[in-house]
């Protein structure tokens, strides 16, 4: 059995450190706090007995539980991220376990009044009885993904202490700065050497998912012209009210809070702006590839529409793939997640087969050459002062973790006698 307080005492030694990304920094990581959780990592690795540990100059971290059969087997990889989103801040993390949850309102914060409640959260019903790592109101937890490096680090503790579970080679990797997107961006798939992974980074027991968002960047600049209002007849150009027909001629429902499962969306996210210049960004996101495309260029056609209506050009878009949906990619190795359906159905969990509505290191990595389904580690309401994890998520989570390792095993043999 995985041990209960050893998942609560390594995941709260992880979220207590902090390692929020920057995604206004250059470098990699993107904030030097990283560092101080991936030395640690490492070491941790090297500790348990893990072989090949490694940590590049840009934190990335790798190491291998080598095969303990004779036969050929696959080499499968597990992979975290350690940062945490610059969202919300993830600075003097003061997590607190709470036995037996009642299903009743719990006081995350009571002098701020900051209430982690069911009505609200209704999720929060299906771990009553369970029990529950909460924040204390004023940051974020850090689940997301920590909970992941917690597993994954957890699993290879336990198949190192018990060679009874046969499993071919492993590899495990934690990256940095996943949250803004930069996670696989050096991540070396020729060193990781697995010919399939999973990244340990879903929410809910049950999530398994290979299809994501095709993703792009849209930034709409407006040029306007400033000359002093009680003279402006006839000379102003107002960017702000050109910035507001752009963003009142795209379609009003196709937003985040107005779309789920496969229904794709246009998000506004900021507005900075003045008479003379308003900057719109967007981000773009479809599970279909033609839908994807035809909404570049629903907007690419409204930037022009908006410029015949001026003697000069008063507005332009510049629009930037970020990622595609990973499904292209692990179609054709589908056996990859009928290995992790598999693993969670033997140790009675239902598979929650959905698409991610978002990205992940594994659409990029799957692109890289390393198919890469998301597995969940265990934690909802990501990114904010309600994030929680249940404790026996994180469980089930490091236990399916030694079922795949088993069964890819167990498949390789029978392939061949």
């Amino acid at each position: 059995m995985i041990s209960k307080q050893d998942i609560i005492k390594r995941f709260i030694s992880y979220v207590t450190v902090d390692t929020e990304s920057d995604p206004e920094s250059d470098t990699t990581p993107s904030t030097a706090k990283q560092w101080d959780l991936a030395h640690a990592l490492a070491k941790e690795l090297i500790a348990i007995g893990m072989k090949d540990v490694t940590i590049d100059p840009n934190a990335y971290i790798m190491a291998t539980l080598p095969s303990n059969v004779d036969h050929k087997v696959p080499t499968i990889g597990f992979i975290s991220h350690f940062d945490t989103s610059p969202d919300f801040t993830g600075a003097n993390v003061k997590p607190r376990v709470v036995e037996n949850y009642d299903g009743k309102d719990i006081a995350l914060n009571a002098e701020h009044n900051i209430i982690l409640s069911p009505d609200y959260f209704e999720d929060l019903l299906q771990y009553k009885g369970q029990t529950l790592i909460v924040t204390d109101g004023t940051t974020l937890l850090g689940a997301d993904d920590k909970a992941g490096i917690t597993e994954i680090v957890s699993a290879m503790e336990y198949l190192i202490k018990h060679p009874e579970i046969k499993h071919g080679d492993i590899r495990v990797g934690f990256t940095p700065d996943e949250e803004i997107g930069r996670g696989a961006h050096k991540f070396d798939v020729e060193k990781f050497g697995a010919d399939w992974a999973y990244t340990m980074d879903g929410s809910q027991i049950g999530e398994l998912e290979y299809e994501n968002f095709n993703a792009a960047g849209a930034k709409v600049t407006v040029k306007g012209k400033i000359v002093h209002p009680g003279y402006a007849k006839g000379k102003m150009v107002n960017s702000m009210y050109i910035a507001t027909e752009f963003i009142n001629s795209l379609p009003r429902l196709e937003t985040p809070e107005h779309t789920e499962g496969y229904q794709g969306f246009f998000h506004l996210y900021s507005v900075e702006g003045k008479v003379e210049e308003t900057v719109l960004q967007y981000i773009i996101r479809d599970h279909d590839m033609d839908h994807f495309e035809a909404r570049k260029e629903v907007m690419q056609k409204l930037t022009d529409e908006i410029n015949t209506q001026y003697e000069r050009e008063v507005i332009s878009i510049d629009i930037k793939d970020q990622y595609f949906n990973m499904k292209e990619k692990v179609v054709p190795v589908m056996h990859i997640v009928d290995i992790a359906e598999e693993a969670m159905k033997q140790l009675d969990i239902e598979p929650l087969i959905k698409p991610i509505r978002g990205g992940t290191d594994g659409s990029q990595l799957s692109y890289m050459g390393l198919p890469c389904p998301n597995i969940f580690a265990g934690g909802h309401n990501f990114h904010g002062r309600y994030e929680y994890v249940p404790v026996e998520s994180m469980i089930k989570a490091t236990e399916v973790i030694c079922k795949i390792a088993e069964l890819t095993a167990e498949k390789a043999l029978n392939s061949v006698q």
